[in-house]
């Protein structure tokens, strides 16, 4: 009898120590700079789309490939780049330590300043809408003034940096302007709804809806939504350490000629 108590509580001592190894390996933890540097390897994380980060033929291209490209001579860590569409995921995987840095093309809000902690500027860019030009559009001209967005209904990516300045925007003009948040779409292809006709507005980036115009005359992006804002990557805010590195190698990257063409290739 007693050696089966003994089993019993053996078997459940390792149930526990498994279930406190999966819990823990599942909430993780974010890592600073020391902790990265033991490690050896940096884990950037960030999407893809035809500014930031994109495939050409057989070559990787993008602003924030280059510019991570350019930290790597002078970091003394390797550097991993991994993918997430979904810009939630991304912070979710900060806060857990899946990554330590997300690079993406996002804007600096107040909003998103109490969910993660931002670098040194890397960019500046505009939010414009999306819409389908008169000779794709039956002849209907394409909304210039902001006025005319009230009881309209504008497609953004789900919890979209976009829907702070759509809401901002009804405020202004004392009407309703509906936001629909797609679960599945990033910005790029809630464009190409537009184009299709499957949807009539949607809300994207100035940059990335340059080049995705390029592919598609169907579509607008005179029309501005938001004022110039500045772009950044951000970290954990348990990264203070990390912070203050990254900060210092993005201010000596900007201050090189190896910046001011990377920038000028996909901002200019």
């Amino acid at each position: 009898m007693a050696k089966k108590k003994i089993l019993v509580s053996v078997v459940l001592f390792i149930v526990l120590i498994i279930i406190s190894f999966f819990v823990f390996r599942k909430s993780g933890q974010p890592k600073d700079f020391a902790q990265i540097k033991k490690g050896g390897v940096l884990h950037i994380v960030t999407d893809y789309n035809s500014v930031g980060y994109f495939v050409s033929g057989d070559t990787i291209s993008g602003f924030n490939y280059d510019l991570i490209q350019l930290m790597k001579e002078r970091i003394p860590l390797k550097i991993e780049i991994l993918l997430e569409a979904s810009l939630d995921k991304s912070i979710e995987g900060l806060k857990q330590g899946k990554y330590d840095v997300m690079a993406r093309n996002i804007p600096v809000t107040s909003e998103l300043r109490g969910t993660l902690v931002f670098t040194e500027p890397v960019a500046q860019n505009r939010q414009v809408l999306i819409q389908r030009k008169q000779e794709f559009n039956e002849g209907v001209e394409p909304l210039r003034s902001h006025l005319a967005l009230a009881k309209k209904t504008l497609y953004v990516p789900l919890n979209s940096p976009a829907i702070l300045r759509i809401r901002n925007l009804s405020h202004e003009i004392g009407d309703t302007i509906y936001i629909e948040e797609d679960p599945v779409y990033g910005a790029e292809q809630l464009a190409m709804l537009v184009a299709s006709k499957d949807i009539d507005y949607a809300v994207c980036d100035e940059k990335s809806a340059e080049k995705v115009a390029q592919s598609l005359p169907e579509i607008d992006y005179s029309t501005l939504i938001g004022f110039t804002h500045i772009e950044a990557w951000a970290v954990s805010e348990k990264s203070p350490v990390l912070l203050d590195s990254l900060n210092t190698w993005i201010k000596q990257i900007k201050d090189s000629k190896e910046y001011r063409n990377i920038y000028q290739k996909y901002y200019k």
